[in-house]
């Protein structure tokens, strides 16, 4: 074959294919079923349409719906694009910017037509049948290469004046494509796409919800409609999603505070939690254990100032990363005159502290230190301040004032691999006892970073190799590098929690850091009398309290171990004849250690058991007059169908048993 190009496969085997063939033709002729599978390709690594023609020799890898992360990637990029044209089809004169997907489906921002209101919920009935009408049409999708101008004119002469400002600022000289649905509708976009609407599943998608958005972010402009769906390769997928959907709507953290009366938040304090009685017991709780935890693997607590002056923040580094999120107050000058302090122009700036790190570099410095004194293991229960959009804020989950478990290790080089080691060991125990199973990735260097290459190899290594000798570098730990997102100053650990749904949830991490200690001018003696810096080893294990607070309230569903739980047992009267005896088991639990109140309310004893149900106590002791006569209680536990009748004094050990913290119990 004269000019034939050489088509490289995933199992070694190379096939000839003439000049402008495309990955199409290769699954044509390699046979008729992976024609038909065959959604999209990658040539040489990069995904692209199956009708891309080779430009040269390349290694090919056909994408089938196998391939799920491209499958999902590709179908939800689709959607979001049939969404638009829907949209427009049935809503003629409405003007379309961006649609991207994300990580469960699409959306796309709108502006309606000029005299109609925004789209609401009521309008997606019509929305989703009109997609489905677009998918079963089977329209091909395909790609064109316009010029700027070429765009400009088209969006000018649509009215697309958003399409049309985006379109003005793309650069002149680069390779602008358009994708075309069938013959009449087309969009803006890089691709790549299914080969056709009807590679989509019609029964795989659903629209969620309506919301405001401003274009390009900015609300300053024209304000927008978002309009969120929900996109899989089939309607199994859909309908599993929309059932984990529903369990978390159950299982919400803000829904079962309240229902517990654990915490609440208001305006008066945006992001900031009010804890209450019940909700104190949990944190306090966690505060305990992990204080147990570190101080067995050597650390020693400190605590810091919450305001620091602004110059720290400026040496560290953080000012110029994260100054737009730092509370930032100037400092106070007395007022000459006696009448009382002003504010002057030339102030210090001080800023309520985003994390603890530097704070915990000025203790290392204070004295001097020796290679004997290391590793010197500082945590903090230290309280923070980050200034986050009001939009952002979410439960417990994102907070304004939040309180993390942080640490820092301040050792040699050739102490790094093993007290990193040594962590995994500790934050793999910790996870256990709260009943999670994890997975642990790697991310690397970010593309804007303090420190040179040389010390970002060094410190990737030394956190790969740690890994590895702990032995979590496997597929049963869902072990995954992770290019390009790692802090600016420090690759990092990241151990990714997996809930009772499945969902993932990113909390633990360990960085390795020689930028800090360089910057704040930390340093030891070492064992050849001259000056050496310290790495400096950023670790944490719960993240926040709030938000790990709040994933196990989801979690568990509200069902909170009963070491964990606020009120671990109920003593419930069915008769007030049994109200003396039930203050006497009541004692008797307390006096062993359990958190419990009792209930001798003039109530039914089924509205009992429904109240502290609701409330997800683990244990209720239902006592009459034959318990009071018998000496025995009736427990009845959450979730159980039945009670069981008991001695008290087996009830009483069988509840300290499990109200004994994990980390405490014998063997």
């Amino acid at each position: 074959m004269t000019n034939a190009l050489k088509i490289s496969l995933p199992d070694g085997s190379v096939r000839e294919m003439p000049a402008g063939a495309t990955p199409a033709d290769v699954a044509a002729a390699i046979g008729p079923g992976l024609a038909k599978a065959a959604i999209a390709a990658r040539i040489d690594g990069e995904l692209v349409d199956l009708t891309r023609p080779f430009t040269g020799d390349a290694a090919l890898a056909l994408v089938t719906n196998r391939d799920e992360a491209d499958a999902l990637e590709l179908a939800r990029h689709d959607y979001a694009h049939v969404l638009a044209e829907a949209v427009q089809a049935l809503f003629p004169g409405t003007q379309i910017t961006f649609g991207p997907s994300t990580d469960d489906g699409f959306y796309y921002d709108v502006m309606a037509p000029a005299g109609r209101a925004p789209f609401s919920m009521e309008d997606l009935p019509a929305i989703e049948e009109q997609m489905r009408a677009i998918i079963r049409a089977d329209k091909p999708l395909t790609r064109e290469v316009w010029s700027r101008q070429q765009l400009i004119d088209k969006w000018q002469a649509d009215g697309e004046r958003f399409k049309a400002e985006w379109a003005a600022e793309l650069p002149e000289g680069e390779e602008l494509t358009v994708y075309r649905s069938g013959t009449d509708w087309l969009d803006m976009c890089r691709g790549p796409h299914l080969p056709s609407t009807g590679k989509l599943d019609p029964a795989a998608f659903k629209l969620m919800r309506v919301a405001g958005a401003y274009w390009r972010g900015d609300q300053k402009n024209a304000q927008l409609t978002r309009i969120y769906g929900t996109g899989w390769l089939n309607k199994k997928q859909l309908d599993a999603h929309l059932t984990r959907l529903e369990e978390a709507a159950k299982r919400d953290h803000r829904k079962l505070g309240a229902e517990m009366d654990l915490f609440h938040l208001q305006s008066e304090a945006h992001g900031s939690v009010f804890w209450h009685p019940q909700g104190y017991v949990i944190y306090r709780q966690l505060e305990d254990y992990i204080r147990r935890a570190v101080e067995s693997s050597g650390c020693r607590e400190v605590k810091t100032p919450q305001v620091m002056d602004a110059r720290q923040w400026e040496q560290s580094g953080h000012w110029g990363k994260y100054r737009a999120n730092m509370f930032v107050i100037p400092d106070e000058v007395p007022n000459t005159e006696d009448e009382g302090p002003v504010i002057s122009g030339d102030a210090d700036w001080m800023a309520l502290k985003p994390m603890n790190c530097p704070a915990h570099v000025l203790i290392f410095r204070q004295g001097i230190k020796s290679y004997r004194d290391l590793p010197l293991r500082l945590v903090e229960n230290g309280c923070c301040h980050r200034n986050e959009p009001h939009g952002a804020l979410h439960g417990l989950m994102r907070v304004r004032q939040f309180t993390q478990d942080d640490g820092h290790i301040f050792c040699r080089e050739d102490q790094i691999v093993t007290e990193v080691r040594n962590f995994c060991g500790l934050a793999d125990r910790v996870y256990r006892d709260f009943g999670f199973t994890y997975a642990v990735k790697l991310a690397l260097r970010p593309d804007q970073r303090f420190g040179s290459d040389a010390d970002w190899d060094k410190a990737e290594q030394e956190l790969r190799q740690a890994v590895i000798d702990a032995g979590l570098a496997t597929e049963e730990y869902g072990w995954e590098e992770l290019p390009g997102e790692g802090a600016f100053y420090a690759p990092k650990l990241e151990w990714h929690l997996t809930d009772a749904i499945g969902r993932t949830w990113q909390v633990g991490t360990m960085q390795s850091d020689r930028v800090l200690p360089e910057r704040l001018d930390a340093s030891y003696i070492g064992e050849d009398g001259e000056r050496h810096r310290p790495v400096m080893l950023h670790r944490a294990i719960f993240g926040s309290y709030e938000r790990f607070i709040g994933i196990l309230i989801e979690h568990y569903a509200g069902k909170l171990p009963v070491w964990l739980a606020p009120v671990q047992a109920v003593v419930a009267t069915i008769v007030s004849d049994a109200d003396d005896y039930a203050a006497q088991v009541t004692a008797q639990l307390a006096a062993a250690g359990i958190r419990v109140e009792s209930d001798t309310r003039n109530e039914k004893i089924n509205y009992k058991v429904r109240d502290h149900s609701l409330k997800k106590v683990p244990h209720l002791l239902v006592v009459g007059k034959r318990e009071a006569e018998e000496g025995t209680v009736a427990l009845r536990t959450l979730g159980a169908e039945h009670q069981k009748v008991m001695p008290l004094a087996e009830a009483i050990a069988l509840l300290t048993a499990e109200a004994t913290p994990p980390d405490m119990r014998a063997g």
